[in-house]
């Protein structure tokens, strides 16, 4: 049976969010992305072109916009976590009215800051597994196998989380709702932590930090999922580490590419977010606390 279609604005269209918008025009939901001028007028003329292994090559037109105006389903905010404030004057308050807005980004603590600005339950937390790259404005290029979404879900959404659920998983994307947000988080958090600081610290593919830093990546796991533990979330390191081998010998995390390409870093949203829940819980994290240091420093002094 046909879905009805559904109204999506996409905060953000970037490397995730041109991904999901361009999937979900194709199944044929009507969407919008909501950007810069420059980049919501190039894509409003061209649409957009996803480059995937997985999900083929197409191009697709939308809508495109500045700010969100007209009513939706779900608001997809997929901005970078150090775009987060300033792009969120794109989706005002009475605009989002009662809708879904769906944060894909990365850490854990974007979710209670967006429920003091937005109607709490409709805030509804969101993780996605992927490799993906936007080349230009509007051109997108997925470059992982996997593709997995996970939407964490309450009684007073249930249905509606439902629902995008389905329409997430019409256009091809793994997708599992859980009813466990905060282990939600932190399952992501524990992999991507140590991928990403120690990617970015090395300057190397996944393939190269398993071959050369794997004492690192394995005290990195089990700091990280100290942490989790202190918080209540039970973590196998053991099976984190299956998934960290597991991925593509070429995995790049994005935060080593905006390294490589002179962007701010996410690392107060990822590895400060460990730092900060750690020192809450009274938890020593000594690795994850010189990576990040070192990266701060690194960083700091580019600019």
């Amino acid at each position: 049976m046909a879905l009805e279609r559904y109204r999506v604005a996409v905060l953000g269209p970037g490397g995730v969010g041109g991904l999901l918008a361009a999937l979900l025009a194709r199944a044929g939901d009507s969407v919008e992305v909501l950007a810069g001028e420059s980049t919501a007028r190039a894509i409003g003329e061209r649409g957009l072109k996803l480059q995937s292994s997985r999900f083929g090559h197409f191009d697709v037109p939308v809508d495109s916009a500045v700010q969100l105006q007209t009513p939706v389903d779900a608001c997809l905010v997929t901005v970078k976590a150090t775009q987060l404030e300033s792009a969120l004057q794109r989706v005002p308050r009475e605009a989002v009215g009662n809708a879904l807005l769906v944060p894909f980004l990365n850490g854990i603590d974007h979710v209670a800051r967006l429920r003091t600005l937005y109607p709490s339950a409709s805030v509804v937390a969101a993780t996605i597994r992927v490799e993906v790259a936007r080349i230009e404005a509007g051109t997108i290029r997925h470059t992982s196998p996997f593709a997995a979404v996970e939407l964490a879900t309450s009684a007073a959404v249930q249905d509606r989380v439902e629902t995008l659920a389905e329409h997430l998983r019409a256009t091809g994307l793994d997708v599992k709702v859980r009813d466990d947000e905060v282990p939600m988080l932190w399952d992501k958090l524990v992999l991507l932590g140590p991928l990403a600081l120690l990617t970015t610290h090395a300057r190397a593919n996944l393939g190269e930090v398993r071959a050369h830093r794997r004492d690192d990546a394995l005290a990195l796991i089990s700091e990280v999922a100290a942490v989790a533990r202190a918080e209540g979330v039970a973590v196998d390191p053991a099976a984190v580490l299956r998934m960290f081998d597991a991925a593509p010998e070429a995995m790049q995390s994005s935060m080593q590419r905006d390294q490589a390409s002179g962007l701010p870093l996410e690392l107060d949203a990822i590895g400060g977010a460990i730092l900060e829940h750690a020192a809450r819980a009274g938890v020593a994290v000594p690795l994850t606390t010189r990576l990040v240091e070192e990266l701060r420093e690194r960083e700091s002094g580019a600019h």
